[in-house]
C-alpha cells in the first residue's frame, strides 16, 4: 500500500475534512502510542498503519 492509497482510505472512512485531523490527533497503542501521522513519519509502512486505523475505527472487513 502506498501513502496515497492510505489517505484515500482514510478519507473514505472519515471524510476528507476530518481524515487528516484524526490522523494527527488520535493516539493508538497498536502504533506504539503514536498517531497515524507520527507512525507514517517514522517510517511505519502505510499498510501497517491502516490495519491499526481499521481496528480502532472498527471498520467492516471489506475495508481491511
Amino acid at each position: 500500500m502506498r501513502h496515497t492509497e492510505f489517505w484515500e482510505r482514510m478519507e473514505l472512512a472519515l471524510g476528507s475534512a476530518y481524515a487528516r485531523s484524526w490522523a494527527r490527533m488520535h493516539v493508538m497503542a497498536e502504533l506504539g502510542g503514536r498517531t497515524a501521522h507520527e507512525a507514517l513519519q517514522a517510517g511505519v509502512p502505510p499498510k501497517e498503519v491502516w490495519r491499526a486505523v481499521w481496528a480502532t475505527l472498527e471498520l467492516p472487513a471489506r475495508d481491511r
